[in-house]
């Protein structure tokens, strides 16, 4: 199958070029984007920032790519961080803190997320997170968008794991800078108070003696 691959700003520095057709055997975004980085290798370190477009539509690493289709390398945009995602890989801190970080910005505050080794007196011995990805990493998006609006100066970034994760994994990373401190802790406060009432993404407890999703019981 054919693709057309449309790289820009720093993608395009990194691929070496602004367009390009790409045969293709066909598969999910994260698939094609591992085949991108294996013919522009300088692309690679930039994978993490990069948001996809397929066809004018930004989409989530599981989607799949029809044939034919326009795909967009799309770097952060100036004046957000444009990190809120999903990631089926363990999370790393230090990608939202850089996301947010800035010399006009003093304050920064980070919350990580983990899973416990016990709930209600069961002990847990894994958890499994499914989402909706596209309508999640939108959501996410437009709660950092909220925070950038309500504490002005600041920003925000976030991002969450999905697949199954045991004891002491992290599940989610957020970062939330700001000119003051204040505004920082409570921009992060704020973000992992919206992600888990309005964000479509699902926990599974898996424990010892049995297994329920999390708010509907046993």
């Amino acid at each position: 199958m054919a693709l057309t691959v449309l790289y820009f700003a720093a993608a395009r520095e990194r691929a070496g070029t602004a367009q390009e057709t790409v045969e293709w055997g066909g598969g999910q975004v994260r698939q094609l984007l591992e085949t991108l980085a294996s013919r522009h290798p300088d692309l690679r370190p930039l994978l993490p920032h990069l948001r996809v477009a397929v066809n004018q539509e930004f989409t989530s690493l599981d989607a799949p790519v029809p044939d034919r289709a326009e795909v967009a390398l799309v770097p952060p945009v100036a004046g957000g961080s444009d990190c809120f995602r999903l990631s089926d890989a363990p999370l790393v801190l230090e990608e939202v803190v850089r996301a947010v970080g800035g010399p006009e910005r003093g304050g920064l505050v980070t919350f990580t997320g983990t899973v416990r080794s016990e709930t209600r007196g069961r002990r847990v011995r894994a958890l499994s997170y499914e989402a909706y990805p596209g309508m999640a990493e939108r959501a996410m998006t437009a709660i950092g968008r909220e925070i950038e609006s309500r504490w002005p100066g600041s920003q925000a970034a976030i991002v969450h794991r999905v697949g199954t994760l045991v004891p002491g994994d992290a599940a989610v990373v957020i970062a939330v800078s700001a000119p003051h401190r204040a505004a920082a802790f409570e921009g992060c406060r704020h973000a992992i108070e919206r992600l888990k009432a309005d964000v479509p993404i699902w926990k599974k407890e898996r424990f010892e003696d049995g297994e329920e999703w999390v708010g509907l019981g046993p």
